[in-house]
């Protein structure tokens, strides 16, 4: 071969492969940030709807799930607590629940589908502590009226047994009721109503 002459099959090969490795390091790069626009299945799972079995939680006991990051409190009020809810309304914020804070299903007294089942966002609408479950008739620290609730321990705010704020306590709003549906008598859906 004259020292003139281009080898072209060795020309075309060294394009072919310097193309490929170079498309390869593109496809690398660029995966990782294509992949950031869609969610994680991480974060996919944070948004997800809960569903709870709330056949085990006995007359005026609270449980505990976790939805979106935030502590949400299942409430099986007894027939007194149920009873007495309304003998707190002159004393509340928003009785009527007229404030815009849950679905439209759960703008009455009880603040629920089921009377007896309280479905709240426990974080206090003040500063977004979570308040206390204080089920007990009168105590000396709350007072005579006190017909149970929730008591906020960062700055006295209260709320009664429907998450239903009080008036003069710091907190503006009463807590808030997520979207929740029943798919059985005994599991509910949080997160989720349609």
């Amino acid at each position: 071969m004259n020292e003139n002459q281009v080898d072209t099959g060795r020309r075309r090969f060294l394009t072919v492969a310097t193309s490929a490795v170079g498309g390869v390091a593109v496809a690398g790069v660029a995966t990782p940030f294509l992949m950031s626009f869609f969610p994680s299945e991480r974060a996919k799972a944070a948004g997800a709807p809960v569903e709870v079995d709330i056949s085990k939680i006995e007359p005026g006991q609270k449980i505990n799930v976790e939805w979106r990051g935030k502590p949400v409190w299942l409430l099986n009020r007894t027939p007194e607590q149920v009873k007495n809810l309304s003998k707190n309304d002159d004393r509340l914020v928003d009785p009527k629940s007229e404030v815009d804070q849950q679905p439209k299903y759960c703008q009455n007294e009880t603040r629920s589908i089921k009377p007896n089942l309280l479905v709240a966002v426990g974080i206090c609408t003040h500063l977004g502590c979570s308040p206390t479950f204080r089920p007990d008739l009168a105590p000396a620290d709350l007072g005579p009226q006190w017909l149970g609730g929730f008591y906020c321990p960062c700055h006295g705010s209260k709320f009664d047994l429907a998450a239903r704020v009080f008036q003069g306590v710091p907190a503006p709003k009463n807590l808030e009721i997520p979207p929740h549906k029943y798919l059985s008598d005994t599991r509910v859906l949080i997160g989720e109503d349609k």
